[in-house]
């Protein structure tokens, strides 16, 4: 029983990072990408580095399905800009180890805030000057182009979050709540 209890997460945030991040192929029934909230997340609950190397490599077979699926789909594993996805996942992972010992609502928030600034600025940036889909691209142009998606891709992942937050204080209360009645008779 301990070893289905010890799963659990690692199994919730691979179900619903291939719910949310399955744009690639669920369009019609797709959430928004989900990944770097459930990066942050995986941290903040899972912590192991043998984790979130297997949540990575699960991200990276995501892409690879959606290849296989899709030749038109504008992602290939096989560019350098690809690198910073993979950097700000790792970055996301590490603060959310950071993170698991605030229990404070705005310190989490904040933090939260800054390091999903950083990863989406990372990987975007990344992603336009080095995967080659953009010869002749600018830094300035590249700070543009990302600055584009820049808000969409903030409010997603930290509306995620969020509902995390608000889900495992729930979680906790109603445990608590109930772990004080069983003591309490």
């Amino acid at each position: 029983m301990y070893k289905i209890k010890s799963y659990f997460p690692f199994v919730l945030i691979a179900l619903f990072m291939t719910l949310t991040r399955g744009s690639h192929f669920l369009n019609s029934v797709s959430l928004p990408d989900a990944s770097f909230a459930l990066f942050l997340i995986g941290g903040l609950v899972l912590k192991s580095s043998k984790s979130f190397f297997s949540l990575l490599i699960f991200s990276v077979l995501i892409d690879l399905v959606t290849l296989s699926i899709d030749n038109n789909y504008q992602i290939s594993i096989i560019n350098m800009g690809y690198i910073g996805l993979l950097i700000s996942y790792g970055i996301l992972w590490f603060a959310g180890h950071c993170i698991s010992i605030k229990k404070n609502f705005l310190r989490f928030t904040s933090f939260s805030f800054l390091v999903t600034l950083l990863a989406i600025l990372i990987s975007t940036q990344t992603y336009n000057l080095l995967s080659g889909t953009f010869p002749d691209i600018t830094i300035k142009q590249s700070i543009q182009t990302g600055w584009e998606y820049l808000p969409q891709s903030l409010i997603y992942t930290m509306s995620y979050l969020m509902a995390y937050w608000g889900i495992q204080t729930l979680l906790k209360r109603q445990f608590v709540s109930q772990k004080t009645t069983v003591l309490d008779i």
